[in-house]
């Protein structure tokens, strides 16, 4: 009985692979289908390379019938029949260069539209999918996956069309000079077949596997290098080289395997090619001595039986390649199908310039269903009020930003700002309204200018100067090789982090939107630069409603409201002294950071 369900199961499995691997092509073929001149284009050059190569064995049977014997050739014919051939040569080259040139164009503009695509969903998936995903494995679906699938594609444009069209064409001419002698040949030619099939059934599955691996490769090896010095402060490397090689070796039997079977076609093909090659020989020397045929045709035969043998190999090897890419092609269509983040309603409206008043009522909120964080919260926030959140690590601080940006859609109750349901505007008009200071600071490649005008691109130099200076950035700026066009790196290059905080603050002050979050956002500057910044914020504050999640509590001492949360609720709620005088929660905190140790 457990035979039966396994044999049951595994046959299942076998139709859902099949299923996966036409629905791909399906889809490949939908990329195609916008390029349509291009592949009508390649198929007439193809059918016109096909027939001129065909077409050249005839004229060399026909020479080789002029050379009759020593003293009996027909030269004026020779050289007749060799003007032919090189017209056919030269037009045969042209043929091919335009067909390389439509294959080539369709292969790059399908890939660079898959990658467009790609690129534009990650830019509007949900922050789950891309908290929930190494960000190695998502490059290597949009890079590595897509350059294989580029190549499999390539060729398969490139000797598919060829090939088919040279079987048919080949048949056609040995049908037209003996009917008896191509049937060896169309007898023996199916064994090709059966085996690139059989073969190709087994490498899909094992080319899956190797690119999956490979993602989960590049994910480790991006983890590795993005984290490197505390990798090494910790004295990580065996136990990292530990776990890359237990990787590296299941990518290197996964590889190896699917490398064994596809690299069986060529030789099983041309074996069972051979064999046909072998039996046109004999059956058309029998011919020949019968005189059936002349030897010019024998020849011709040969040659066009060789011709048509060949294909088999080009296919059997372009279908291993196929498989590759379309396993590849399967991953990026994955990232491409993924369910995008819940589009704004029909109905939203923008949100303008709001005053700041913020209320949650009964929100309920959790990343795992089975693991409750927040559970029916309420929060009220007048315009111009500074909210300080504090408490333990996982009490969902973090989790209220969040929400308040709108990255995550509270499971249920409601989040207003001025009165509105913030579902009920859109989010680009929502964010437009906050200004954010993450602990973790990003920069992108460009110059230090570029970095700061992220969110006002019109800002007057002026401006900029005058944001730098209240964020205390202008004095490290100026030192700088080439000042504010001083080009950096991939986050930051070689700025402190210090400085790079320094940046993304003045990025904010730039903007000074109506609401500010400010979430660990000077937890990597030294103390006297922190109070400096902290008469700016004060200063930017002003009038602005403020969110400030911090672990220093020296830092909300002047907020007007102090959110004391455990376990995704606020256990505490009131101003510094109050939460003091209450000798709970947050007095047990602060006192942890500012008591004199005994």
């Amino acid at each position: 009985m457990r035979d039966v369900r396994s044999k049951g199961r595994q046959q299942q499995e076998k139709e859902q692979k099949r299923s996966g691997q036409k629905e791909t092509i399906r889809k490949v073929l939908r990329y195609l289908r916008k390029y349509w001149i291009y592949l009508v284009l390649s198929i007439v050059m193809a059918a016109l390379t096909v027939a001129l190569t065909l077409y050249l064995p005839i004229l060399t049977g026909q020479v080789i019938d002029l050379l009759v014997d020593k003293g009996l050739v027909d030269f004026p014919g020779v050289f007749r029949i060799l003007k032919k051939m090189a017209a056919a040569i030269a037009v045969t080259a042209a043929a091919q260069w335009i067909m390389n040139v439509c294959n080539n164009q369709m292969t790059y503009r399908i890939v660079q539209d898959v990658r467009n695509e790609a690129f534009r969903k990650i830019e509007i998936l949900p922050l789950k999918y891309i908290d929930g995903h190494s960000y190695g494995e998502t490059v290597s679906r949009v890079i590595a996956d897509v350059d294989q699938f580029a190549d499999g594609l390539l060729m398969g444009f490139t000797q598919f069309f060829t090939g088919v069209i040279t079987i048919l064409g080949t048949l056609g001419f040995m049908l037209s000079v003996n009917a008896a002698v191509t049937g060896v040949v169309v007898l023996i030619t199916p064994l090709s077949f059966l085996a690139a099939a059989f073969i190709a059934k087994k490498t899909y599955v094992m080319f899956r596997a190797q690119s999956e691996i490979r993602g989960e490769q590049t994910a480790l090896i991006e983890e590795m290098i993005g984290n490197q010095k505390v990798v090494q402060a910790f004295s990580h490397e065996e136990e990292t080289m530990e776990k890359f090689d237990g990787i590296n070796e299941r990518l290197q039997t996964c590889s190896l395997k699917a490398i064994f079977y596809s690299s069986l076609t060529n030789p099983v093909t041309r074996f069972v090619n051979n064999l046909a090659y072998a039996g046109v020989a004999v059956a058309g020397a029998v011919y020949a001595i019968r005189g059936g045929i002349s030897v010019g045709q024998l020849s011709c035969f040969l040659t066009y039986a060789n011709q048509y043998t060949k294909p088999f190999n080009e296919i059997s090897g372009v279908v291993t390649e196929l498989q590759n890419a379309l396993a590849c092609a399967a991953r990026i269509f994955e990232l491409i199908e993924e369910e995008a983040q819940l589009p704004d309603k029909e109905d939203v409206k923008e949100l303008g310039v709001v005053d700041g008043r913020v209320d949650l009522k009964h929100v309920d909120f959790s990343y795992v269903p089975d693991k409750k964080l927040i559970t029916d919260f309420h929060l009220a926030v007048r315009e111009g009020q500074r909210v300080a959140i504090v408490g333990p690590t996982g009490c969902g601080k973090t989790t209220i930003i969040n929400l308040l940006m709108r990255f995550y859609d509270v499971q249920s109750g409601s989040i207003c700002v001025d009165g509105t349901d913030i579902r009920d505007v859109t989010r680009r008009s929502l964010r437009n309204n906050y200004g954010m200071v993450l602990q973790e600071t990003w920069l992108k490649a460009g110059t230090i200018r570029d970095n700061i005008i992220m969110g006002k691109p019109d800002a007057s130099e002026e401006e900029i100067i005058t944001a730098a200076k209240l964020s205390h950035a202008h004095s490290f700026i100026k030192r700088m090789p080439q000042g504010y066009d001083t080009v950096i790196g991939e986050d930051g290059g070689n700025l402190s982090q210090g400085q790079k905080q320094l940046l993304c603050i003045t990025r904010v002050m730039l903007c000074l939107p109506p609401m500010l979050i400010l979430d660990e956002a000077t937890s990597s500057i030294d103390t006297r630069t922190e109070m400096r910044i902290q008469k700016a914020f004060a200063t930017m504050m002003e009038g602005r409603t403020s969110f400030i999640v911090a672990h220093r509590l020296s830092t909300i001492r002047e907020a007007d409201v102090i959110l004391v949360m455990k376990d995704g609720n606020v256990v505490e709620q009131g101003n510094h002294e109050t939460l003091l005088k209450q000798n709970g929660f947050y007095a047990s905190l602060y006192n942890s950071q500012f008591a004199p140790s005994v």
